[in-house]
C-alpha cells in the first residue's frame, strides 16, 4: 500500500524532451534559502539567487563540448524534475551527458553533478566547457521590481575558479568545476567604472565573465565525472568556504538534498515536527487523482518557505519562484492559501498578519522579507485577504486572545472591522465599492474593474465574519455589521445578469459592463451561494462549464467576451487560468450545489499535477498544447511574463478538506463534515486535523472523531 506521507519520488514530474526554445517553463529549485532557475540546455542555470544577494535573470554555466555550444547541436534534451533535484539528459553522437542540479542545503549555492557517457568502442577524451557569468549584488533596499537587482562585477582567476565580486565587495560568486581550469573571457569588461556597463544581460546579451572547462578521458563503453560548484556569499571568504566544501564531494551534495526535501515532506504530516509549527492532516484514501491534488497541493506551499539569514520575520513564504518577485509576499496570494498556513505554519501565520497590519494594506500590494517595507501598489482586494487570514487563524488555532492584541493603535479585532466597513470609503454614487483601475485588480483585463460583483460579495462575507469575531472578542458590533451586510446583499445580487449567469462590472460613467470572468464566479460562489435564488445558482454553474471549464483546466476569461482579445497573459485571460482559479471555482461548485460537476472534474485536474508545484498560469489546451495530459505551464518570457511556480496552490488543500470533505471548523473549535468525497473514495480518511489543542479525523461519510487526549504542546 502506498505510504500517505509522500516522498520526493512520489512527486516527480513527468519527463519533459524538449528542443532549444521550445514553449517549456524552465523549472526552479529551492534549499529554502534561495532559488535558482534550471534552464534548457544541460547545465545552463539563471537567476541563482540566496538572499541578500541577487543577480536579475543573469544566466550562467551555459555549455560546450567539445569547444561547441551545445545548444547548437540540436539534441532534444530531457528534463525530469523533482523537489530535491532536476535530471537533464542528451545525445550527442555516441556521447550521452547527464546532469543532477541541486539546491546544496545550508548553503547559498548550487551544484551540478556531471556525467558523460560513451557507447563508442574507443576511449576518447571530451572536453566540457561552462560560460559563466554573474551580476551578483547586495542592495541596500527591497527588492521593489519583479526582477530582483543586479550590478556588472568584477572577476578573477583564482585557483582555477572564476571569482566575480560587486563593486562595494559586499556581494561575491565564486564558480568552478571539479579538476578543472579556468580562464577570463577577454569580452566583457570586467572592471566596475561606468564602460562596466557592456557587461549586461537583457537586449544586450548575457555577459561573459570567463571560461571553465576539463577534459574528461570516457573509456569505452563507460562514463566519466565532473561537477560545478556556484557559491554566493556576502564576503569572499564565506563564498570561498562554501565553495570548497560542496566542490569536495558533489555528488554528496545531491545525496544531502534528497534528504532534505525527504525530510521536510515527512514534517509536513507529522504533527510535532520540528520543521513548521503545525501540521497538514494526512490523506488516507485509494483515489490516486485525489491524493495527487493533494500532494501536489501541499508541496506547493512549503516550496515557497523562506529562511534565510537576514529574514526580517525569521521565516516568511515568498509568492513566485524562481524569475520575478523574490523576497515579496503578497497578501492577495498568502490568502488564497490561507487554510494551509494556519495549519501547517500558525506561529509564521500569525507574526506576518502582524506584520500586515503595522502597515497600510491599501498602499501596496505584499512586503519584502529583506527590509519588512512594503512593495507595490494597492491591491483591492487586500481587506477581504486579511480578513480571511484573521478568520482562519483563530478558528483552526483557537487563538481568541490574539483578537484582543494590540498592534499600532488598535486591536486585531478593531482591524478586522475597519477592514470589513472601508468599502464604503470606495463609493461613489451607488452602494457598492468601485475598486479601481486595471492595476489594482487583474492587471491583464481591462473590463474588470470599477464596481465588480466579486469583492462587492465578498463585503458581505467580511462585515458577516467580522460580526462573528466581534462576538468572540466580546465586541458590542456584530448586530450593526451583520445588519449593514444585510442592506448591501440587494446591491451586489441586481448586477447579476438573468439567463447569462454572470455579473455586470459599474463604470464611473453609470454604465454597466457584463464581464465574464471567473474571479466573479468563485468569490460569489464561496461568499453569498447562500443567499441566491436557486436559479441564479443554476445558471452560473451552467456559465461555467459552458465558457470556462476545460477538461484539465479551466480559462480565467470566456472567449466570448469582448475583452479575450485584450491580453494573452494566462493567468486571468481566456487561454489559462491563475492555479488558485480552479481550485476557488471548484469550492464555487460545490457551493453553488453542484458537486458532481466538481467531482467529474477532479480526475482531468489531476492530470495537471505532472510537471512540478503549480505554475503561475498554465495554458488550456486550446492555446497550447497540454504535456502528457497535463495543462502546460506557461513560460517567463514575453508575453506571457508568469512564474514557474506560485504559492496560491495551498487553495487546493481547501478545496480537499472543506469541498470534497466538507470540512467546516467554527469560530468555537466545533468540527463538522458533510462533503461528497465518498464519491470519489468512500474509504477516504483525513487524520489529524489539528483545531486548536486537539486532533481529529474525518471520514468520507461524515463521521469526525476527536482524538482523546490533549495532542497539542
Amino acid at each position: 500500500m502506498l505510504s500517505p506521507i509522500p516522498t520526493v519520488e512520489d512527486l516527480a514530474a513527468d519527463p519533459v524532451t524538449h528542443h532549444y526554445d521550445d514553449m517549456i517553463a524552465p523549472a526552479g529549485l529551492t534549499n529554502m534559502l534561495g532559488t535558482v532557475r534550471v534552464d534548457h540546455d544541460l547545465t545552463a542555470l539563471s537567476a541563482v539567487q540566496f538572499p541578500p544577494i541577487s543577480q536579475g535573470l543573469t544566466q550562467t554555466a551555459v555549455l560546450f563540448v567539445d569547444g561547441r555550444l551545445f545548444a547548437s547541436y540540436g539534441a532534444p534534451v530531457t528534463h525530469e524534475w523533482r523537489p530535491d533535484r532536476v535530471v537533464r539528459r542528451a545525445s550527442i553522437g555516441e556521447l550521452t551527458i547527464e546532469t543532477t542540479t541541486v539546491c546544496v542545503p545550508g548553503q547559498m549555492a548550487v551544484a551540478i553533478d556531471v556525467v558523460v557517457s560513451s557507447a563508442s568502442a574507443e576511449d576518447r577524451q571530451v572536453r566540457i566547457g561552462l560560460s559563466a557569468a554573474a551580476r551578483a549584488t547586495r542592495s541596500a533596499t527591497a527588492w521593489l521590481d519583479a526582477e530582483s537587482p543586479s550590478e556588472p562585477d568584477a572577476v578573477s582567476v583564482i585557483d582555477g575558479t572564476l571569482e566575480f565580486s560587486s563593486a562595494d565587495a559586499a556581494a561575491w560568486s565564486v564558480q568552478g568545476m571539479v579538476e578543472g581550469d579556468a580562464a577570463l573571457s577577454g569580452v566583457a569588461e570586467t572592471s566596475t567604472g561606468p564602460e562596466a556597463e557592456s557587461f549586461e544581460v537583457g537586449i544586450g546579451g548575457n555577459g561573459r565573465g570567463g571560461d571553465l572547462s576539463v577534459t574528461l578521458a570516457v573509456p569505452a563503453g563507460g562514463s566519466a565525472r565532473t561537477g560545478y560548484v556556484h557559491a554566493l556569499g556576502t564576503s569572499a571568504a564565506a563564498a570561498r568556504e562554501a565553495f570548497t566544501a560542496i566542490i569536495a564531494d558533489v555528488p554528496a551534495a545531491v545525496v544531502a538534498a534528497e534528504t532534505f526535501w525527504n525530510r521536510q515532506l515527512t514534517a509536513t504530516f507529522t504533527p510535532g515536527n520540528t520543521e513548521f509549527s503545525g501540521s497538514l492532516p494526512v490523506l488516507e484514501t485509494a483515489s490516486e487523482p485525489l491524493r495527487r491534488i493533494y500532494w501536489w497541493a501541499a508541496l506547493g506551499v512549503i516550496w515557497f518557505r523562506r529562511d534565510y539569514e537576514g529574514n526580517v520575520l525569521g521565516r516568511s513564504y515568498d509568492t513566485l519562484m524562481p524569475n520575478y518577485w523574490g523576497t515579496t509576499t503578497f497578501i492577495w496570494d498568502y490568502s488564497l492559501s490561507s487554510l494551509s498556513h494556519a495549519l501547517l505554519d500558525p506561529a509564521e501565520m500569525r507574526n506576518q498578519i502582524r506584520h500586515w497590519i503595522s502597515l497600510d494594506i491599501h498602499s501596496h500590494f505584499g512586503t519584502s522579507s529583506l527590509t519588512g517595507g512594503p512593495v507595490g501598489r494597492w491591491y483591492s482586494v487586500n481587506d477581504y485577504a486579511m480578513i480571511r487570514l484573521v478568520h482562519d487563524y483563530v478558528r483552526l488555532t483557537g487563538d481568541v486572545a490574539f483578537l484582543s492584541e494590540r498592534v499600532g493603535d488598535a486591536t486585531v479585532a478593531e482591524s478586522v472591522q475597519a477592514w470589513a466597513t472601508a468599502w464604503k470609503e470606495l463609493r461613489r454614487d451607488t452602494p457598492l465599492a468601485d475598486y479601481g483601475e486595471i492595476d489594482n485588480l487583474l492587471e491583464c483585463v481591462s473590463s474588470y474593474t470599477h464596481e465588480v460583483a466579486s469583492l462587492n460579495a465578498a463585503n458581505v462575507w467580511n462585515m458577516r465574519t467580522a460580526a462573528s469575531l466581534a462576538e468572540l472578542s466580546g465586541g458590542d458590533a456584530a448586530d450593526g455589521l451583520r445588519g449593514e451586510a444585510s442592506a448591501l446583499l440587494p446591491s451586489v445580487i441586481s448586477r447579476y445578469l438573468p439567463g447569462q449567469g454572470i455579473f455586470a462590472a459599474g463604470q464611473p460613467d453609470g454604465t454597466l459592463l457584463p464581464v465574464r470572468h471567473c474571479y466573479d464566479f468563485s468569490v460569489v460562489g464561496t461568499t453569498v451561494a447562500d443567499d441566491l435564488d436557486a436559479s441564479i445558482r443554476e445558471e452560473m454553474v451552467e456559465f461555467f462549464q459552458r465558457e470556462l471549464q476545460t477538461e484539465n483546466w479551466m480559462r480565467a476569461l470566456s472567449p466570448w467576451d469582448p475583452d479575450a482579445s485584450y491580453s494573452v497573459r494566462p493567468d486571468h485571460q481566456w487561454n489559462g487560468a491563475y492555479p488558485a482559479w480552479p481550485a476557488d471555482a471548484g469550492r464555487a461548485l460545490a457551493a453553488l450545489g453542484a458537486p458532481s460537476v466538481l467531482l467529474e472534474w477532479i480526475s482531468g485536474l489531476a492530470q495537471t499535477a505532472n510537471q512540478g508545484p503549480m505554475g503561475q498560469a498554465h495554458f488550456v489546451e486550446e492555446a497550447v498544447p497540454g504535456i502528457n495530459g497535463g495543462a502546460r505551464k506557461a513560460p517567463p518570457q514575453l508575453p506571457y511574463i508568469t512564474d514557474w511556480a506560485c504559492s496560491s496552490s495551498g487553495a487546493w488543500i481547501e478545496l480537499v478538506i472543506e469541498s470534497l470533505f466538507g470540512v467546516t471548523v467554527a469560530l468555537d473549535g466545533t468540527v463538522t463534515a458533510a462533503g461528497c468525497v465518498s464519491a470519489l473514495d468512500p474509504n477516504a480518511v483525513l487524520r489529524g486535523l489539528r483545531v486548536g489543542r486537539r486532533m481529529y479525523d474525518v471520514h468520507a461519510d461524515g463521521r469526525v472523531e476527536a482524538e482523546p487526549t490533549n495532542t497539542r504542546e
